[in-house]
């Protein structure tokens, strides 16, 4: 999603723009690839946007998240993180340096025609895949491994 995208969803949204809030769209746009975290938004708007506190940061990220303009990435073991890209991709997870890199899906899946067949109500699709980044292999000396599955499904490294 473009900046102009984001402006215009908040404007339909009824949400104020602000100087702070711009701030946080621009840091959103600039920081895409990294999956930012509050804090990382935080460190960049603040730049741009003297006074900004982090209160004010994940104030406004939960409205973005709420009117669907952005999507909130919820961890158990690291911190939140936040993305503009509402299609959908696979996330690939780092679990050492906790990167996360987008991955276009090969095919198409259709929540809605699953939500009819089983009669459920979706809200929310997110698809990742966790392992070892190629930075983080090559720190540990190794190529990258084949993937094998456990009997129970749970992939190992070879």
């Amino acid at each position: 999603m473009t900046r102009e995208q984001m402006i215009e969803r908040m404007r339909k949204g009824g949400l104020k723009m602000t100087r702070q809030r711009l701030a946080i769209v621009d840091a959103l746009i600039e920081k895409r690839a990294l999956h930012p975290s509050a804090q990382t938004i935080f460190k960049w708007a603040k730049k741009r946007a003297k006074g900004l506190s982090l209160s004010t940061v994940y104030d406004t990220l939960n409205e973005l998240s709420k009117h669907g303009i952005i999507k909130t990435l919820e961890f158990d073991k690291m911190e939140n993180r936040y993305e503009g890209i509402l299609t959908e991709h696979v996330n690939l997870i780092c679990k050492q340096c906790h990167s996360i890199t987008d991955h276009p899906l090969p095919i198409r899946i259709n929540p809605e025609a699953i939500a009819r067949k089983k009669k459920f109500w979706v809200t929310d699709t997110r698809m990742e895949y966790y392992g070892y980044c190629g930075q983080c292999l090559r720190g540990k000396g190794g190529e990258t491994p084949k993937i094998r599955r456990h009997p129970q499904g749970e992939p190992s490294r070879s």
